[in-house]
């Protein structure tokens, strides 16, 4: 029988941090990391929660990821900056990111910061929602182990890779993009695999390069991308983008984080922002902004994106405080493991 334990926010992110502090993790890092992982589990991204925090730990052991060392400022020439993460945790770095981000756009109107050396980032989506905050639009594109085969392929050489776009909207709602350019993301996949469940026959091949629904079966074999050879040739943009351009691993180089413990991951994120209004200023750009959402809203069956993850947040923190779950003894053991 499973058992599942029902956590408060206060008390998932206590357990986070100290079972990070527990193992050699400094407090700021775990911190940033304890913010991440919580943030995941409000907006209903479970795959990007506390599901990662065994694996983090055994990461720490291992010396794959080193939670002591802090991001710095590799250079910084006007809008363009460049981050190195030194093989630590990416969100200590991407919160770096986000401040030199937020102070050069507003200064030039348009900036990039690449990170370097770095880490499983995780929810992607929610740099940019901090991003729009502040009235920027902002772009993320990050790579991850490989899972997608180039179309036609029955081999692995690209991520699931994401790509995130966000933008301010003139209400309290941002429009946020946050979206793998796999038909799931892989961390649904392995949840799937723990909890014992299945998933759509649609979404992977096995190692024979047939459909399945086992998700076993699937972490063996092949992700399949959205939109045919358009998602694949989105994943190789990205591997371009994150990889290549900001000194990264790529072509499928990135090393998984619960199979490879050979070294560090050395993924590599790029962010573009920009101010909206750089290239015009209509005088009324919040009215037109809400007239756009307000007319996708009232085309039938048609929703912002974000929309949902708002729902399941104010859910999550207004109906169901105590509603993080963690499920499983195997997780709930290595969990409590960790902070002996």
């Amino acid at each position: 029988m499973t058992n599942t334990l029902y956590l408060d926010k206060k008390e998932a992110w206590d357990l986070a941090l100290n079972a990070l502090q527990h193992n050699q993790t400094s407090k700021e890092n775990a911190k940033d990391v304890a913010d991440a992982l919580i943030s995941a589990e409000i907006d209903g991204q479970t795959g990007h929660g506390l599901s990662r925090l065994p694996s983090y730990i055994e990461q720490l052991s291992s010396g794959k990821v080193d939670g002591n060392v802090n991001p710095t400022i590799v250079s910084s020439k006007g809008s363009v900056i460049r981050i190195d993460a030194k093989h630590g945790f990416a969100f200590p770095a991407l919160s770096l990111a986000i401040n030199e981000l937020t102070n050069a756009t507003k200064k030039y109107g348009i900036a990039a910061v690449s990170v370097s050396n770095s880490h499983h980032f995780g929810q992607a989506g929610r740099y940019v929602e901090c991003l729009a905050d502040s009235g920027l639009i902002g772009l993320m594109f990050g790579n991850t182990p490989k899972a997608i085969p180039p179309w036609g392929g029955t081999q692995a050489l690209f991520g699931t890779n994401p790509i995130c776009f966000g933008s301010p909207t003139g209400s309290k709602i941002p429009f946020i993009l946050d979206s793998s350019v796999s038909v799931i993301n892989r961390g649904k996949i392995r949840r799937a695999a723990k909890l014992g469940l299945k998933i759509p026959f649609d979404v992977a091949l096995d190692k024979n390069g047939k459909p399945t629904n086992d998700p076993k079966k699937a972490i063996e074999g092949v992700q399949l991308p959205i939109a045919g050879f358009r998602g694949s040739g989105l994943a190789w943009m990205v591997d371009i983008l994150s990889g290549v351009f900001t000194g990264g691993n790529h072509s499928g180089k990135v090393r998984d984080p619960f199979d490879d413990f050979s070294g560090p991951q050395e993924i590599g994120h790029l962010f573009i922002t920009i101010k909206p209004n750089l290239f015009a200023t209509p005088p009324n750009k919040k009215l037109l902004m809400n007239f756009l959402l307000g007319s996708i809203q009232l085309s039938h069956g048609t929703l912002n994106p974000f929309f949902e993850r708002s729902r399941v947040r104010c859910f999550s923190i207004k109906v169901a405080p105590a509603a993080i779950a963690i499920a499983g003894n195997a997780l709930a053991s290595s969990i409590s493991s960790a902070l002996i």
